[in-house]
């Protein structure tokens, strides 16, 4: 009877261990932040991996890291490929910042003007952040 009682007392201290351990990892907080900014503006130099582009409201143009993941598309939201863009053309940059890097997420090219002006294009940034916190009480 003593070897039941030991048995009974031990697996309530268990249970009593393991619901105390499910409620200290049930109590993590994650935020996560991000930012979306969009740049207009017209590109001055272009590789594969960077765009340059100068824009009105800068003297010194913005440079935008990219990569694969970079989607490029016209002003109606149709792909276009990416050897169609190139230095004088009028963009709309979307980036994420990663750290101090600039990271282009999508490149709006838009139809290019007669004006003899390509470095007028007009320059708007919009923030968009999102934050998320989840706690699991």
């Amino acid at each position: 009877m003593k070897n039941v009682t030991k048995t009974c007392l031990n697996a309530a201290a268990l249970a009593v261990f393991l619901s105390t351990a499910s409620l200290a990892s049930a109590q993590t907080t994650t935020t996560t932040t991000s930012s979306t900014t969009q740049t207009a503006g017209t590109i001055s130099q272009f590789s594969p991996d960077t765009i340059v582009v100068k824009t009105t409201s800068s003297t010194d143009p913005i440079s935008y890291s990219s990569s694969k993941t970079t989607t490029y598309v016209d002003q109606n939201g149709n792909p276009v490929s990416v050897e169609t863009v190139k230095s004088g053309s009028p963009v709309v940059v979307y980036y994420t910042k990663d750290g101090d890097k600039m990271v282009a997420t999508k490149v709006v090219v838009q139809h290019t003007t007669t004006s003899s002006d390509t470095s007028g294009a007009s320059t708007t940034e919009t923030k968009k952040t999102t934050t998320t916190t989840t706690s699991g009480q």
